[in-house]
């Protein structure tokens, strides 16, 4: 599929991927990917660290990095990926600060995995909710107490401050990024260059606390995907859990673990999303788009849009539509 129309029009924003010592090679590279500068993707990337120079990483790596702090002042997005022993010192003063007069300035910060320890450590992260990789998260909370550690999530938006759980779920922040950004349309075609999910929920636990056979996840899998090219028609509960062949009791507790929704919540979700991306890109009305995504009517439609996004569907589409 080609990239998003709208995108190539889109004003261009900076982000800067801050890279500190022991710096993990997945946590750098995500958003350093993700956000590379391209035709569909109207972003540039500047990777930095406390100086330009050799920085040392984790992982026998390290990362000659041609910008110092200056590449702050300069972004609109700040990434701090994780880094190794996030517990023993804090980043260095000057690098406190930059992040501190980045987020006055009106940048977004966000951390991937241990890069929320640099941004707990500014104070920024003080009475808001937070999450880090479930290994650390109570190593977080017992360094600073005033941040609300939360270890059962993927990702935390807290609008300008934004935390996330281990390398994976950096992905997912991107996507959570990019949709906000750019919308559905973007973040659908980001997700499929890196063969990644499109989108799990933030509030998807971090892991499964005991062993998922995997015969029966893939079956999930394959039921998910069933649906995606079903959003038109009918979709219950009874019909998802037969396709998965289990019961529709275990059906509904095992999508819960695997997606943090209920299955007819991701079913909605679905719907809308599909909804969102044909608001972006098609010139077909309310009306027609209610009955591709199933959900019969426009007023249907606007009944859900605005429950789930808080505006209306004429609304997202005025500000997804470029040079109208």
């Amino acid at each position: 599929m080609p990239p998003p129309s709208s995108a190539p029009s889109s004003p261009l924003r900076r982000v800067a991927v801050l890279v500190l010592d022991g710096a993990k090679p997945l946590d750098v590279g995500i958003p350093a990917q993700v956000f590379t500068t391209r035709a569909s993707m109207p972003y540039e990337v500047r990777v930095c660290g406390a100086e330009p120079g050799l920085v040392a990483g984790g992982d026998g790596l390290s990362y000659a990095v041609a910008h110092g702090l200056d590449a702050l002042a300069w972004a609109d997005i700040v990434f701090v990926p994780g880094y190794r022993f996030p517990g023993r010192e804090d980043p260095p003063r000057a690098v406190l600060d930059a992040l501190v007069a980045a987020h006055e300035r009106g940048a977004r910060l966000a951390a991937i995995s241990t890069g929320a320890f640099a941004l707990a450590a500014t104070g920024l992260l003080d009475g808001r909710r937070a999450t880090t990789h479930w290994h650390y998260a109570r190593a977080l909370a017992a360094k600073h107490p005033l941040v609300r550690v939360d270890e059962n999530v993927l990702f935390v938006d807290e609008g300008s401050v934004l935390t996330s759980a281990g390398a994976a779920s950096g992905i997912d922040l991107c996507l959570h990024i990019l949709r906000g950004d750019l919308g559905v349309a973007a973040s659908n075609h980001a997700a499929r260059r890196l063969v990644a999910a499109p989108y799990r929920s933030g509030g998807q636990a971090q892991y499964v606390p005991r062993s998922v056979p995997e015969p029966l996840g893939e079956r999930f899998a394959a039921t998910r995907e069933w649906a995606l090219h079903r959003l038109d028609e009918p979709l219950t509960l009874e019909a998802l859990a037969r396709h998965a062949a289990v019961s529709a009791r275990t059906f509904s507790r095992r999508f819960v673990e695997d997606t943090g929704y209920t299955p007819m919540q991701w079913v909605m979700r679905a719907r809308i999303d599909l909804a969102r991306e044909l608001l972006e890109r098609s010139e077909r009305s309310v009306e027609q788009i209610a009955t591709d995504v199933g959900l019969g009517t426009g007023a249907n439609l606007r009944l859900h849009f605005q429950r789930v996004l808080g505006t209306t569907p004429s609304e997202y589409r005025r500000t997804f539509t470029q040079g109208e």
